[in-house]
């Protein structure tokens, strides 16, 4: 029973008994009975008015919360018929158009955010109080490669069969399912340098805020590959400049010194001079290879901006093929080739091109070579152009296999080389020659043996 119905059941009550009693005038003093009676009747009529105009601003106070419950903010509750009631509507109506300007406000903000988040190059994602993503802008889809996330905790996506955005192949996927490990695991407050599968690298960086007195976590993920690779290719470039400065100067000065001796043969016993000249000649031989080494950095950092022409991929393919057709023959080497003739020309740098895919032959031959020297007999080198969707995929594999058992991390880490006594030269070139072109490209293990270089063009951006 509401306040309001108890409050007059008891007016009503006590009015009920002040007429019963007021009836034993009815006899004695009818006059004094009907005086009583009239009374009472304006004294009840009173007291409810009474009544009613004290419990108003109840009726206020329920409005108002029903214009909270339902986030009216913008209505105004109306002026009231008593002054006393004046002061406490309008504190109402203060309270609401408080509440409407501070709405509009976070409103504006909020769409703000979600369009600065949107426009943000970088990945963002924004979790719950329970660790659940809330909040995350299509750059995080795109990077981590997951669709309706909100509500999902990071770890969830680890698992082999847990759902990721369709169209990626096995080897996309792992590699997305290790950047969210490493994103989950990296503590709050801490910035760090990470690198997928593929060599690509970031930063990442969780933090934390506060909502309604409770901390939240976030994150930001931007890639950093092509800044850190000019940053790299800067600073490679100034120390090969310099180291080629004076090798070829002490190389030259060598070379002259070194012919002024031979001159000095003749006075030797010819005993000695034969010794005399075989050392001298060594020694010639090693001054070549240490400029010829030096001149080979040097290639890779000045290397020409490509000049793009339509270029016949399988062409180029076939004249490398031919090249190491009878290297090939004569280790036993099974070199294959599966082409695509719907292929159109590709606006490339024919050269430039032509080299990088050299280098990518060479090594998968030296790599069949280097197991065959260990004793595994056979082996072969088989290269693959076929169109898959609006991309052409040049591919060149091997059955050495040398990736098996080297980190992913470390591909296309500057000088580093899976071959014995090797310097990463020709990866370094190999890199700098589709970076330039803007090629996407990958070489990893493929998990059944082989080694597989992937070379990715786009037809819509290269058709000519």
């Amino acid at each position: 029973m509401t306040l309001r119905l108890r409050l007059g059941a008891y007016l009503l009550a006590l009015h009920l008994l002040l007429f019963g009693a007021a009836g034993w005038l009815l006899i004695s003093h009818p006059l004094w009975f009907v005086l009583a009676e009239a009374l009472l009747l304006g004294s009840l009529a009173l007291g409810f008015a009474l009544l009613r105009r004290a419990l108003e601003p109840l009726g206020y106070t329920r409005r108002f919360h029903d214009l909270l419950q339902d986030q009216h903010y913008a209505n105004r509750l109306s002026a009231p018929a008593s002054r006393e009631l004046e002061e406490l509507v309008g504190m109402f109506n203060a309270m609401l158009a408080a509440l409407h300007r501070e709405r509009l406000a976070a409103g504006e903000q909020q769409g703000f955010l979600d369009r600065l988040l949107e426009a943000t190059p970088g990945a963002v994602l924004v979790f719950d109080f329970d660790g659940a993503v809330s909040l995350v802008n299509a750059s995080a889809l795109a990077l981590l490669g997951i669709e309706q996330p909100q509500g999902r905790t990071l770890a969830s996506w680890l698992a082999a069969d847990a759902p990721l955005a369709p169209g990626l192949d096995a080897r996309a996927r792992e590699r997305r399912r290790d950047l969210i490990a490493q994103l989950d695991a990296l503590p709050l407050g801490d910035s760090r340098l990470l690198t997928d599968l593929e060599g690509r690298r970031y930063r990442a960086q969780r933090g934390q805020f506060y909502d309604r007195g409770f901390a939240r976590h976030f994150l930001m993920v931007e890639e950093l590959t092509a800044e850190l690779e000019d940053s790299e290719r800067a600073t490679y470039a100034k120390l090969v400049r310099v180291l080629a400065h004076e090798v070829n100067n002490t190389v030259a000065a060598t070379r002259s010194v070194l012919d002024s001796l031979l001159f000095y043969r003749s006075q030797l016993a010819d005993a000695d001079a034969l010794d005399f000249a075989t050392a001298i000649e060594a020694v010639k031989r090693r001054n070549v290879s240490l400029g010829e080494f030096i001149d080979r950095f040097t290639r890779v950092v000045k290397m020409p901006a490509p000049e793009l022409r339509p270029t016949d991929v399988r062409a180029m393919v076939d004249d490398i093929l031919w090249l190491n057709r009878e290297q090939c023959a004569s280790r036993g080497i099974t070199l294959g080739w599966r082409r695509c003739d719907d292929l159109p020309a590709l606006a490339l740098d024919a050269q430039l091109m032509e080299g990088a895919l050299i280098n990518i032959v060479k090594n998968a031959v030296e790599a069949v070579a280097a197991r065959q020297a260990a004793g595994v007999a056979g082996g072969h080198v088989a290269l693959s152009l076929e169109v898959d969707g609006g991309e052409a995929v040049l591919a060149v594999s091997d059955s050495a296999d040398l990736l098996g058992e080297v980190p992913p991390r470390q591909l296309f880490t500057p000088f580093f080389s899976t071959k014995q006594g090797g310097q990463g030269i020709g990866l370094m070139f190999v890199r700098e020659v589709l970076t330039r072109h803007g090629l996407a490209y990958s070489l990893a293990s493929s998990g059944g043996g082989e080694t597989r270089f992937a070379i990715r063009f786009a037809l819509a951006d290269r058709d000519v």
